[in-house]
């Protein structure tokens, strides 16, 4: 694939904010420029090598989405061309996988939707019968969908995994009508896109979303609806009682699992059948979701 990857953005002239397991921020005073690079984590931990493709698509997808949702978001713009002159300097390396924001004040929480019973809400059903403490009818399989989507928030963790909380718990950290609000917010975003997924041959099992106060106002920040955040499962390909193949980067894991990885840093460096599988399955996603082609 003769398309490069990008591991870090080093951007001479700009001041660098943070970094995480995939994206990069730097500060422009009023604004955050988010750079998302070709980084791709599997069981927490940064593999060696990147995705091809996989920033961009992850870009351009919430870029998509946070156009069609029409809730307040923290998305200025995706055109560098629109981008203060210190950013344009750049122009070449952050085309398509750089979005200007506004600065928000982030809640402490991961909002978490699920219409289907998988991933850690499947194993807290198996123990429990409920997913954090919201009781579900008796006999559910894997993968089974939900008689209605489900909030299930998370807190979230610098390192390792977020931690499924109750809804009182959101309640006690941030007060019952703010609570309340994400409550009703993720549902209702999950509902709709969820509703555009359905369209487009494709199920929206779950997804997570960050929110934050921007001018006192709760809006949605970070990413929106891309594979790493949500599980998207082809509709030809899914049955109840198994988990579905996805539109992600399970072949990273497969692998990684076949070759008993411990997941434990440094990620390995990542074979190129499987790199190029997973990039594949990243611009599927963003095709079929957005109906353009990313690559021309």
């Amino acid at each position: 694939m003769a398309e490069s990857v990008l591991l870090k953005a080093v951007l001479p002239g700009l001041k660098p904010l943070s970094s995480g397991k995939v994206r990069d921020m730097f500060d422009l005073g009023d604004s955050l420029l988010i750079v998302t690079s070709d980084r791709l984590s599997a069981f927490d931990v940064v593999m060696g090598n990147g995705i091809p493709y996989k920033g961009k698509v992850l870009n351009r997808i919430s870029e998509f989405w946070f156009n069609f949702l029409g809730v307040p978001h923290h998305m200025i713009t995706c055109d560098v061309d629109e981008m203060p002159p210190a950013v344009r300097k750049h122009a070449k390396a952050l085309r398509d996988r750089t979005m200007l924001v506004k600065k928000a004040k982030p809640f402490p929480i991961e909002c978490v939707a699920r219409g289907y019973l998988i991933g850690s809400g499947w194993k807290d059903y198996q123990s429990s019968g409920a997913v954090c403490g919201i009781k579900l009818p008796p006999g559910l399989k894997q993968a089974s969908k939900l008689e209605r989507p489900i909030f299930t928030p998370a807190t979230k963790a610098q390192t390792g995994h977020d931690e499924n909380i109750g809804f009182d718990v959101v309640a006690e950290t941030l007060g019952k009508q703010t609570a309340t609000s994400l409550h009703d917010l993720t549902l209702a975003i999950y509902g709709k896109a969820a509703g555009y997924a359905e369209t487009k041959g494709v199920i929206l099992a779950d997804t997570k979303f960050e929110f934050g106060l921007v001018d006192d106002r709760i809006t949605l920040i970070d990413e929106a609806l891309t594979p790493d955040s949500s599980r998207y499962w082809p509709k030809r390909g899914y049955k109840v009682g198994i988990s579905p193949p996805s539109f992600d980067k399970q072949f990273v894991r497969d692998y990684l699992e076949s070759i008993k990885f411990n997941k434990k840093p440094p990620g390995p460096v990542l074979p190129d059948y499987i790199v190029r599988k997973t990039s594949e399955k990243y611009l599927e996603a963003f095709r079929i979701l957005t109906g353009r082609d990313l690559v021309k």
